[in-house]
């Protein structure tokens, strides 16, 4: 495991990521799936997160992805959860259904069974939206085990969440 991954880095990402959202009064909502809350996690563990962040939700079934998130059935039937095209209606969703002016949403495969030669384990896309904006998707190989492919998913939602609202 790379020393960017430890528990310190991933706190003083998390701090960095609360400043800037404060900075730009901007508040976070989460929607994770490979992740199960991990990002919200994160970023809630930094005091005073209530005046940046919204909320945050896990929703790993299809059913749970379409309720709270607004995902297209037919988009989850014709390119599967962990696809560019679900991640976008994820973040998109997040943004519709919160009161949040800026969104992540991870969706992936973090093993150790789940994988295809398609979808590896540690295929991983995650996808950013600023209210009024437009989503950006981004696909990842992560490599390691459970815990290592989410803990490097939670690091780059939140390196991703920097980069969108620290652009202007």
């Amino acid at each position: 495991m790379h020393d960017t991954h430890t528990d310190a880095a991933l706190h003083a990402l998390a701090e960095a990521t609360g400043a800037l959202l404060q900075t730009h009064h901007h508040r976070l909502v989460t929607a994770e799936s490979c992740t199960g809350g991990w990002i919200a996690k994160a970023v809630t563990d930094i005091a005073g997160c209530s005046d940046w962040f919204d909320c945050g939700m896990a929703a790993y079934s299809y059913e749970a992805k379409q309720a709270l998130l607004g995902v297209n059935p037919h988009t989850l039937e014709t390119h599967g959860a962990v696809s560019r095209e679900t991640v976008i209606e994820m973040v998109s969703g997040a943004l519709v259904n919160s009161g949040a002016s800026v969104a992540v949403a991870v969706t992936g495969i973090a093993g150790p069974g789940g994988g295809s030669d398609d979808k590896p384990v540690g295929t991983v896309w995650i996808g950013w939206k600023r209210r009024g904006g437009y989503a950006r998707a981004e696909l990842f190989q992560f490599d390691g085990d459970r815990d290592a492919v989410r803990r490097q998913t939670v690091m780059a939602a939140l390196q991703g969440l920097v980069e969108t609202v620290g652009a202007r």
